[in-house]
């Protein structure tokens, strides 16, 4: 499995880590809190820990939903909570001229799962130099995934990580396929679950999204013993009072027991592959 580089750390496979932070940018205090309160939780489990948080939700449901407070803005806050925390910080872009500004500031592009397949995009990213995360599209499968590697690494740029969120089954409903994550990462690059858009109902409460945040500490524990290298989470001090996807957000409360629980089957896993291969 190759390594990343993502700002100054590097993510060897080591250690579960972990990518999280508010659905989109909010408050700047209380996202800077957020982010605060998750550097403290990674740090107590050694667990490498990247900010995120989107400057813009370009797929919100309705027009009338909140999207963030947009690329300039959006930027100057990830670029004070990452002076602040000093820890990496991750963001969607929506639009290939986005993708050298926001590389000024970012250390991971993340590429929505919508626009998986868009070529433009996927090749601005790339180019940047930066590390970029592509979430799979929710009517992809796996092997698909393949072919977005390639509009990346034929660039020159091999720092990316793809992520699972599930696939649409019927409406209004994702599932998560276990054999992803050992199909995603045959290709060579490490493989992430995002624990909580996997149980978004899309679509679920009309001009909103719906969500079960009761089943997030269950893919999780599974997805940690199918074998991913990292998490991508979003939290909230109080979820009721989020401004986008609130009912798949996880609590701050939540979270340390959850990671600590896939780090622990992380490393089994690991440890009965090695026996394995051995």
């Amino acid at each position: 499995m190759k390594s990343i580089h993502v700002g100054n750390q590097v993510l060897d496979g080591s250690h579960l880590f972990v990518m999280a932070g508010p659905c989109v940018i909010e408050d700047p205090g209380r996202t800077l809190y957020i982010g605060r309160e998750m550097k403290r939780i990674c740090a107590s489990l050694g667990l490498p820990y990247v900010f995120k948080a989107s400057f813009d939700k370009a797929n919100r449901s309705s027009y009338s939903s909140y999207r963030g407070p947009g690329l300039e803005e959006g930027l100057k806050i990830l670029a004070h909570i990452k002076a602040e925390l000093q820890v990496p910080v991750v963001s969607d872009i929506h639009t290939a001229d986005q993708a050298e500004k926001a590389a000024e500031v970012l250390d991971i592009l993340q590429i929505p799962a919508f626009l998986c397949r868009q070529t433009d995009l996927l090749e601005a990213a790339a180019e940047t130099g930066k590390c970029v995360n592509v979430k799979k599209g929710q009517f992809l499968a796996p092997e698909d995934m393949k072919n977005v590697v390639d509009k990346i690494t034929h660039c020159g740029n091999e720092n990316l990580m793809l992520t699972e969120r599930g696939v649409t089954l019927g409406y209004h409903n994702l599932v998560v396929d276990m054999r992803s994550f050992p199909i995603m990462r045959s290709f060579g690059y490490p493989v992430v679950f995002d624990a909580t858009h996997s149980v978004q109902l899309p679509g679920g409460s009309g001009t909103k999204s719906s969500g079960q945040r009761q089943f997030i500490g269950n893919l999780a524990r599974a997805a940690a013993g199918s074998g991913i290298d990292g998490v991508f989470m979003e939290v909230h001090d109080n979820p009721a009072e989020a401004l986008s996807d609130g009912p798949n957000m996880l609590y701050l409360t939540q979270v340390e027991g959850v990671l600590r629980d896939m780090a622990a089957i992380r490393a089994i896993q690991l440890k009965s592959t090695e026996t394995v291969t051995s």
